[in-house]
């Protein structure tokens, strides 16, 4: 008698989430993420993405289990662990900040800087049913130290698309650093940032993880890209934005 799994998915689903790999090995599974699907929880009723892990479920009923989130309307790179053992050793990575994450993000309003790096505590705060982040000074009670790298990679009469990398990982972290900067995200209603860019609407908040690089179970570090969306290109060209070339592949694993 063959396992049955606890979420029914369609055969659509199925072949969005297989089409979603971008790197798979005995240890870990790693997926390039579209906008406007949940992680895990939330109060949409609709298969999350750790739902749609049960297509890669094995015949004992084991299946993948993601380590980290993105929030619903961030696409890109997110990491799964296929066994316990691969599980916990990500758990300590994680803890230990030996993950390294790059996005990418769209802002109307550059910074006033071509990069820097922004040490800014952050608040949680809940205001009815949903949570919010908030700049606060250091030392506030309850806020905890979070720091975030940006670089401006193109400028235009638009706005500006921005490399970012997040040192520490506190929930909304580099939305509120950049709102904190005056560089909202395209998109983010929630923190400030424009609904529309170059002319077009922002259909949903503009970040990327593009990159992620992380410690392998078998040893070494593995480096993993996710191709930009479309939606997220068609407003770069709408701005005339141009990524610089990088010299490694999107969507390739390398060691």
């Amino acid at each position: 008698m063959s396992f049955q799994p606890p979420v029914t998915l369609s055969d659509a689903e199925i072949a969005a989430v297989r089409a979603s790999v971008v790197f798979e090995d005995a240890h870990v599974l790693v997926l390039n993420k579209p906008a406007g699907l949940s992680s895990q929880g939330g109060r949409i009723k609709a298969n999350t993405l750790d739902d749609l892990l049960w297509a890669f479920a094995r015949s004992n009923g084991k299946r993948p289990h993601l380590v980290h989130r993105l929030d619903r309307d961030t696409s890109g790179v997110i990491l799964a662990a296929k066994t316990k053992p691969a599980a916990g050793f990500l758990g300590k990575a994680i803890q230990s900040r030996k993950l390294t994450k790059t996005y990418l993000a769209l802002v109307e309003t550059p910074p006033p800087q071509d990069q820097g790096v922004i040490r800014r505590a952050l608040l949680r705060q809940e205001i009815g049913r949903e949570s919010y982040m908030r700049a606060v000074p250091d030392g506030t009670p309850g806020a905890q130290p979070s720091e975030s790298r940006y670089r401006v990679l193109a400028r235009s009469a638009q706005g500006a698309l921005v490399e970012l990398e997040p040192h520490t990982g506190r929930m909304h972290q580099l939305r509120v650093h950049m709102a904190d900067l005056g560089s909202p995200l395209v998109g983010d209603a929630r923190y400030g940032g424009a609904l529309t860019f170059a002319g077009r609407k922002a259909e949903r908040l503009m970040l990327h993880a593009a990159r992620l690089r992380f410690p392998h179970p078998e040893g070494g570090e593995r480096g993993v890209e996710a191709l930009v969306p479309d939606d997220f290109r068609t407003l770069m060209a709408a701005a005339g934005l141009v990524a610089p070339e990088r010299s490694d592949q999107a969507g390739a694993c390398s060691s």
